[in-house]
């Protein structure tokens, strides 16, 4: 049961940095954001400062480019809102019952199956996403984009995280 709850709070983690990330500010403020003094982000931006989003504020985006992204973003965020509200409830649904429940097994198991459902919705959202957002950018930063990323993964693995996480 261990494994199930640690993938279950990993993946809710995860999701909510995402979700975080999306509606947390506009690309316009993170790059604003990326080239400003080292002030610390505004409260609420967390997943912005840290998540794959924020490699956005590298690419010297045109003001045409931030609107357009911008409105993606806004376009998605209700989505990913119910989403998330719907990844909330459903693990509340386990916390709130006893391991000693008779049907705990079984409600663990509904629960488990309904955020996988839950989370493909939302991987499949996140990827619709960056492939609208790529259509934006230009071959050279799509180029400097997966440069970015590359080098942001290889961070994360040499301090010892996997890929995914």
């Amino acid at each position: 049961m261990k494994s199930i709850r640690n993938v279950l709070t990993a993946t809710l983690l995860a999701a909510g940095a995402v979700l975080t990330a999306a509606t947390g500010m506009s690309i316009a403020g993170a790059a604003e954001e990326a080239a400003a003094p080292q002030t610390p982000p505004p409260a609420g931006t967390h997943g912005w400062h840290h998540g794959p989003w924020h490699l956005l504020g590298k690419l010297d985006l045109s003001a045409a480019q931030k609107q357009q992204i911008k409105e993606i973003m806004t376009a998605a965020h209700p989505q990913l809102q119910s989403l998330h509200e719907q990844m909330q409830a459903n693990s509340l649904k386990l916390q709130q019952t006893k391991p000693t429940d008779p049907n705990y097994a079984s409600i663990a198991a509904a629960v488990s199956q309904t955020h996988g459902s839950l989370s493909a919705q939302m991987m499949t959202q996140h990827s619709e996403i960056r492939a609208q957002v790529f259509k934006v950018l230009t071959p050279a930063q799509q180029t400097q984009l997966a440069a970015l990323e590359a080098e942001r993964q290889a961070k994360r693995q040499a301090h010892g995280h996997g890929p995914n996480s």
